[in-house]
């Protein structure tokens, strides 16, 4: 099955940007949706009002989240997994995402995705 890579570039600490992705309130802020997230390797997580779902597989405070990743629409059963990589990069951090096991008809919609309902408003949540 097909890969996503992006490598993105935010004006913000690893530590900040971690926390925008793992914590309800802030990745509700950001993107301006409910989100629930647990904070616990195995605890579930969902965004955009149920939307995407899927459990945390591994999280490393400020440097690496993995969680399986499913979309609403998406049979029952099917899961794929995304890996987000947060390294220092000058005074800001670099993200690397790999989006593994996306089903070939789904791939342009979810790269696209990436940018446009994470990226885009979370590097004007970090501006603020």
């Amino acid at each position: 099955m097909p890969k996503i890579h992006q490598e993105v570039s935010f004006a913000a600490s690893p530590a900040k940007l971690y926390q925008a992705l793992v914590n309800s309130a802030q990745h509700a802020k950001f993107t301006g949706a409910p989100a629930e997230i647990g904070a616990r390797v195995g605890d579930a997580w969902s965004a955009y009002g149920g939307k995407s779902s899927g459990r945390h597989v591994e999280l490393l405070d400020g440097v690496r989240i993995v969680q399986t990743w499913r979309a609403g629409h998406w049979p029952e059963g099917v899961h794929s997994i995304v890996r987000f990589e947060l390294s220092p990069e000058g005074e800001g951090t670099k993200l690397t995402l790999d989006h593994d096991a996306v089903a070939d008809d789904q791939v342009r919609h979810i790269d696209g995705g990436w940018a446009k309902m994470y990226w885009e408003p979370l590097r004007q949540y970090l501006q603020e």
